[in-house]
C-alpha cells in the first residue's frame, strides 16, 4: 500500500551523504524492524524509549502536526497516533525502510501516515510545514559538528515550533566505558568505520542554540548510567 505524500518543494540544499545510511537495504531494514522486539531486554529498552518520547511530546504541547524523520520501520508510529487528530508525516532517507514500515506496520495505522523519502539535510517540505520535527536515534550517527549544525538548521526551517531529538551524551557510566573502548581502538590503528558517536552535552546544547533552539527539557534513558538523552527544544 502507498500513501499520498505531503506537498513538497525542491531541496534548498544538496543532501549530505553519510556512509552509514548506505547499509539500509531491504534485508537490513527488516532486521531493524525486528530487533526492538527481539528478547526481553530489547522490549524493555523499547518501552523506555516510547515512555521518553511520549513525555517529550507532552512537553512540546502535544503538537498536532508532526514530522517523524527518520521514521525507520515505523517504530514510533503507534505512539504518534495516540492523538487521534494528529497529522503525521513520516520520512526516511532509505526507500527500503519506508517499504518495510508500510508492509509491516498495521494497515489501519499506515493509512493515517503520509510517507515520503527525503534527507534530513534537505527536507522536501516548505518552511514551517509542521508543528514539531520528531527525530529519534539519528544525531548519534553524526560525527562532524558542521553536519549536526546543518541538520539542526534544516529542522529549524521546517518546524514552526518544536524539535524532539535523541542522542548519546557524556557524563554517565556508559560514556566512560565508551571512551575507554575508543582509546583501545585508537591504539590498534584504523579498523572498521564507526557510525555511532557520543558528544558532550555542553557542546550539543551550544549547537542547539547556534541553530536557533532553546532547551525546554531533557530526559535521560537511565540517569548517570546510559548515554541516551531525549531533548525537547523550542524554536526561537
Amino acid at each position: 500500500m502507498t500513501t499520498t505524500p505531503p506537498p513538497q518543494h525542491p531541496p534548498k540544499h544538496t543532501p549530505i551523504e553519510l556512509e552509514f545510511s548506505k547499509k539500509y537495504d531491504d534485508e537490513h531494514s527488516l532486521e531493524y524492524f525486528r530487533k526492538h522486539k527481539d528478547g526481553f531486554a530489547r522490549r524493555l529498552s523499547d518501552w523506555r524509549d516510547q515512555q521518553l518520547a511520549r513525555q517529550a511530546l507532552k512537553i512540546a504541547g502535544n503538537p498536532q502536526q508532526v514530522l517523524d524523520l527518520p521514521c525507520g520501520a515505523g517504530r514510533f508510529w503507534s505512539l504518534l497516533a495516540e492523538q487521534p487528530e494528529r497529522v503525521i508525516l513520516a520520512a526516511d532517507n532509505s526507500p527500503h525502510m519506508l517499504d518495510v514500515a508500510r508492509r509491516c506496520q498495521p494497515a489501519e495505522l499506515v493509512r493515517r501516515i503520509k510517507t515520503f523519502q527525503t534527507s534530513a539535510f534537505a527536507i522536501d517540505l516548505e518552511d514551517g510545514a509542521v508543528d514539531c520535527v520528531f527525530s529519534m536515534r539519528l544525531l548519534h550517527h553524526i560525527a562532524e559538528p558542521e553536519h549536526r549544525l546543518a541538520m539542526l538548521r534544516e529542522f529549524h526551517r521546517v518546524t514552526r515550533d518544536t524539535l524532539i531529538v535523541s542522542l548519546w551524551v557524556d557524563g554517565n557510566y556508559k560514556a566512560w566505558k565508551r571512551r575507554r573502548l575508543e582509546a583501545r581502538r585508537a591504539l590498534r590503528g584504523p579498523g572498521e568505520n564507526q557510525n555511532r558517536f557520543m558528544v558532550s552535552a555542553a557542546v550539543v546544547e551550544a549547537e542547539f542554540a547556534a541553530a536557533g533552539f532553546k532547551v525546554l527539557a531533557s530526559q535521560d534513558f537511565l540517569p548517570r548510567y546510559a548515554m541516551w538523552r531525549v531533548y525537547t527544544l523550542r524554536k526561537v
